[in-house]
């Protein structure tokens, strides 16, 4: 197990996770330090879970938004919301507390949900990309090619395939009899990391950016286009050119949502593959780091959503007020006034 040690603190890892021959080293840390760590987590997991719930109500909740583009964007958060609320609490402690106290088959569920909450948000995010790309390339068939049922698909094959994936590597021992001059020894005694080793860090490394290479491509094409109509507007009728503009802005919307993506998650997909070169050097300190800050992708989308989505707004405002209890609050046009 990586045990932490905090900037300008002084205690060495002088204690052990438990008790008997083969356990992790452990760094205690002040209580102060502790505490403030723990708070920290406590109110990023708070974020990740309340505002990825909202966007999941919100999208189920009001009819008008009951298109293709918010049911993927409806998965996608309720990816992220299980991640905070499964996933992180675990990471949190032991992160803190640098050992893992909660047991083999908790080990083993932890790491499988993580992974599972983390490679299906990557492939919903490739999805809407593909999703944007016919909207805004393809306006005049996106109705009739990418439909409710077409979505419903993709969110199958978004959870289904990173459900296969991640467990035909945690839970067969396929790859362990196969790969075996791949793997690392058996770690330490309080520690969780079944996935380290040099084969994932290779997998993990394409895993990553063979999606991430498919929106930036589709991204670049989509700017191009937006660009190209852009010139072209002024001579749409008023609702044309309103429905081109709401498209474009949803797209750009999306691609910062991507761009953000790609910033948190790659110096941690960067780190597993060097690592598995060079034979685990990071200090465990900036691989919690990068850690954390893959993490905190799953906080970004709702936030992103408030500051660009009129819609979004709208819908937090109803859903924060008396008239949530309507009857007719559910049939409400959120992209009007």
């Amino acid at each position: 197990m990586r045990a932490v040690l905090l900037p300008g603190s002084e205690e060495q890892p002088t204690a052990f996770c438990y008790q008997v021959n083969g356990s992790c080293p452990r760094t205690v840390h002040p209580l102060a330090i502790q505490v403030v760590i723990y708070l920290a987590c406590a109110v990023g997991v708070l974020i990740t879970v309340l505002g990825n719930l909202f966007v999941v109500f919100a999208v189920s909740y009001f009819k008008v938004l009951h298109t293709p583009t918010n049911f993927l964007l409806l998965s996608l958060a309720l990816a992220d919301m299980l991640l905070g609320l499964l996933v992180l609490p675990l990471s949190t402690v032991r992160s803190v507390e640098s050992c893992w106290f909660f047991g083999d088959f908790l080990c083993r569920l932890h790491t499988y949900l993580d992974t599972l909450f983390c490679l299906t948000s990557i492939f919903h995010l490739c999805f809407i990309s593909i999703d944007r790309h016919c909207a805004i390339c393809d306006p005049l068939l996106y109705p009739s090619k990418f439909t409710v049922r077409t979505a419903l698909r993709y969110i199958v094959a978004g959870w289904g395939i990173p459900a296969a994936y991640t467990a035909f590597f945690l839970y067969t021992d396929v790859v362990e009899r196969a790969l075996s001059q791949w793997l690392e020894e058996m770690p330490c005694v309080g520690s969780c990391q079944l996935l380290f080793n040099k084969f994932w860090g290779w997998l993990n490394f394409p895993a990553f950016f063979v999606p991430c290479l498919i929106m930036i491509s589709l991204y670049l094409k989509i700017f191009v286009v937006a660009t190209r109509q852009a010139q072209q507007i002024r001579t749409l009728s008023q609702s044309l050119a309103g429905a081109v503009k709401r498209e474009r802005k949803a797209a750009k919307t999306l691609g910062i949502a991507v761009g953000i993506y790609l910033v948190c998650w790659l110096p941690f997909t960067v780190d597993t593959l060097v690592d598995s070169l060079l034979n685990f050097i990071t200090p465990p300190l900036v691989f919690d780091i990068f850690i954390w800050f893959a993490y905190f992708n799953s906080a970004c989308n709702p936030i992103i959503y408030v500051f660009s989505y009129r819609w979004f707004r709208k819908a937090l405002k109803l859903l924060l007020s008396r008239e949530i209890f309507s009857p007719r609050t559910p049939t409400v046009d959120l992209y009007h006034d």
